[in-house]
């Protein structure tokens, strides 16, 4: 296994950037604890947003950066449990051919990718992974199906 660290996919020429167009359901955290995703451990905080995709994936995302990634769809409320969806932001993806780990911040959570799974940059040193199949049926190349 390839432990990543590091990285900068604005360097890497086969890195593209890609949007994800997904409906998800969200609750907020009451009190500080972790949940296990398919690619690894994610611990929160109180106010911290959990969230279930399409696919039945689950994961954490910061208070402080939730608003920047999703938005209440109707009849949900900013920072209400419920559903949203994920705001058109381009992020840097690279598919990966042989299993590889990447700590989602530094000194963060770890995740594992297999072969075939998508390594993620949101932003420098803000790391997700996405398996094969999820990462087909959320996330479409920017330029691709459509204005952006």
């Amino acid at each position: 296994m390839i432990e990543l660290q590091n990285v900068d996919l604005t360097t890497d020429p086969d890195a593209a950037r890609y949007i994800k167009t997904e409906l998800v359901t969200v609750h907020f955290a009451r009190e500080s604890g972790e949940l296990q995703s398919l690619e690894g451990p994610n611990r929160y905080a109180a106010g911290d947003a959990l969230v279930t995709g399409t696919t039945g994936s689950r994961w954490a995302v910061a208070r402080a950066r939730f608003e920047d990634k999703y938005q209440p769809l109707s009849g949900t409320g900013m920072w209400q449990d419920g559903r949203y969806a994920a705001r058109p932001r381009p992020v840097l993806a690279k598919q990966m051919i042989e299993p590889f780990s990447v700590a989602r911040s530094p000194g963060g959570d770890l995740l594992r990718g297999q072969a075939g799974d998508w390594l993620l940059q949101y932003a420098p040193g803000d790391f997700g992974v996405a398996a094969q199949g999820r990462f087909a049926s959320v996330y479409r190349k920017v330029g691709e199906g459509g204005p952006l």
